[in-house]
């Protein structure tokens, strides 16, 4: 199980117990999947893909269908480059300023 703690590679887990190696890959606004080898982030070696508004900005539409119908188009686009998770934000889940991913949270309306 400490395997479980590293992945394999850069973006994939490492196959576990009669579990198979997931492909993770950046998101939320476009899937980023990452061409070559995959031992370091290389930005500059990317396939091709959509970029959608920000999860704010889409928000803002008031619109859920629209935002349902963005989240089945990256479901379809990361299946079609064999993405198994599309990692994106979180919401609320952690509130120190000295975490790395804090800019990337959702932090609940303060009232």
């Amino acid at each position: 199980m400490l395997a479980l703690l590293s992945g394999r590679d850069y973006w994939h887990t490492q196959a576990v117990g009669g579990a198979r190696s997931l492909c993770l890959t950046d998101g939320p606004h476009g899937i980023r999947r990452q061409l070559g080898e995959h031992t370091v982030s290389d930005l500059s070696n990317s396939a091709p893909a959509t970029c959608y508004p920000t999860a704010s900005a889409l928000a803002a539409s008031w619109n859920p269908a629209l935002i349902r119908e963005v989240g089945e188009m990256l479901g379809r686009e990361g299946r079609s480059h064999g993405v198994d998770v599309l990692l994106g934000p979180g919401i609320n889940l952690k509130r120190s300023p000295c975490a790395a991913a804090t800019l990337s949270i959702f932090p609940k309306t303060r009232s």
